[in-house]
């Protein structure tokens, strides 16, 4: 069975650019609303101050649990199915329709069994969604453009969180919840309509015509080792994701237990919007820096940049040191979401992208279940922040180490 039928390659035009990767702000916006704002204030007005940190860090876990399980199996599936509406619309029509009513029962929860029980049925849809839908890339776009279209996803993905950061916070110290999660389901729907009217799902000029799927039969063991550039490449990012998460999460409860900042979800919004900025500035160079000279020194210099930005957060005691700490791990982060994503697309097997990068969502949201120990260090008053900090520092060294044995195809 052959993934698509074969016809004439369709020339890449520049909305191409915009209508990928639309669905990519929505997801965006939704999940870093969640992970450092609504999740933490739903589960501080849900259990005692005491528990907050560790009822979070098992929220977080058992969702992105549920995430790692669901995606690869979202994608694969869509990767040996065609129905009338194509090969990967149907999944992200469904899942979007879900994630509505989802997110609708988690601002209505009113305690924390059925916020629990939303959020976890909010992972299973919005994945279905998800895995088949981030195979486009690697499957309609040219390898040497490959670079380019992954570097406006992340542009997209950024520019969710200026506008998360910008809004969101906002509402959550004005007690407009209600209203944060109405934005989050307007910007589903509205880019799961750009995507399933706008994107053809058959390979621009110059892709790589598709061959044989790999077989169903395929094991998740067989996926994990198809290449040891593979397998490293995905244990290099789920080790720095996780630094990215431990920085990221709890960000939130760090401005109010340490800085004692009064308007403390504003200043997270601020800081997230500051973090987002300096993404955006480096996705487009940065992706177009690694299509002509290679990924793996990009990789090592976001590295680099994420062990100082969470160094200097051990040492923070002023806003304006959180935000030079930010900016650093924000510069770190876009250059290495942009580079790394594109790396996975260039080991990956081209007609089973969305079984591989379904699988490559051990390391994404496996990073989240792992950060979820962070909750946990900042309720031990012998531990605290600064392990925190300094753990996520030797996650994003780990990472970077491993990275160094991966294959650089562009090199």
């Amino acid at each position: 069975m052959t993934t698509m039928t074969q016809t004439r390659p369709n020339p890449m035009r520049w909305w191409d650019y915009l209508t990928l990767n639309a669905y990519w702000f929505a997801i965006s916006f939704m999940w870093n609303s969640m992970a450092p704002l609504l999740l933490p204030t739903l589960v501080q007005n849900l259990v005692p101050e005491s528990q907050k940190g560790g009822a979070l860090g098992m929220l977080s876990a058992i969702g992105l649990i549920i995430a790692t399980i669901v995606q690869p199996i979202a994608g694969a599936w869509s990767d040996t199915r065609t129905t009338p509406l194509g090969k990967r619309r149907p999944y992200i029509i469904g899942g979007t329709l879900f994630d509505v009513v989802f997110l609708v029962l988690m601002v209505f929860s009113g305690n924390y069994v059925l916020l629990v029980l939303a959020y976890a049925l909010l992972q299973v849809t919005s994945n279905i969604a998800h895995g088949p839908y981030q195979a486009y890339i690697p499957e309609l776009v040219p390898e040497a453009k490959r670079g380019m279209v992954t570097g406006v996803k992340q542009f997209l993905e950024i520019l969710g969180i200026i506008v998360t950061s910008l809004v969101v916070g906002k509402l959550i110290d004005q007690e407009q919840i209600v209203l944060a999660f109405a934005l989050i389901v307007f910007f589903l729907l509205f880019t799961m309509a750009i995507t399933a009217l706008f994107v053809k799902e058959k390979p621009f000029d110059g892709a790589t015509p598709a061959r044989q799927i790999v077989a169903p039969k395929t094991s998740l063991w067989q996926t994990l080792f198809h290449s040891r550039d593979f397998f490293l490449w995905l244990v290099s990012r789920l080790a720095i994701l996780v630094g990215i998460n431990l920085v990221r999460n709890y960000i939130l409860y760090f401005l109010r237990d340490v800085l004692r900042l009064p308007n403390a979800a504003t200043e997270a919004g601020n800081l997230l919007a500051i973090l987002g900025v300096a993404v955006a500035l480096v996705v487009l160079p940065a992706g177009a820096l690694s299509d002509r000279f290679g990924r793996k020194t990009l990789i090592v210099i976001s590295g680099i940049l994420g062990i100082a930005g969470a160094l200097l957060m051990m040492t923070a005691s002023t806003l304006s040191a959180v935000f030079v700490a930010g900016t650093l791990v924000g510069v770190g982060i876009g250059i290495f979401l942009t580079v790394n994503w594109a790396w996975g697309a260039d080991l990956i097997p081209g007609d089973a992208s969305g079984r591989f990068l379904g699988i490559s969502n051990i390391a994404t949201a496996g990073a989240g279940v792992i950060a979820g120990i962070g909750g946990n260090l900042i309720d031990n008053p012998s531990l605290g922040y600064n392990a925190l900090y300094l753990s996520a520092a030797i996650c994003y060294a780990v990472g970077t180490l491993i990275v160094l044995a991966v294959k650089d195809m562009k090199r």
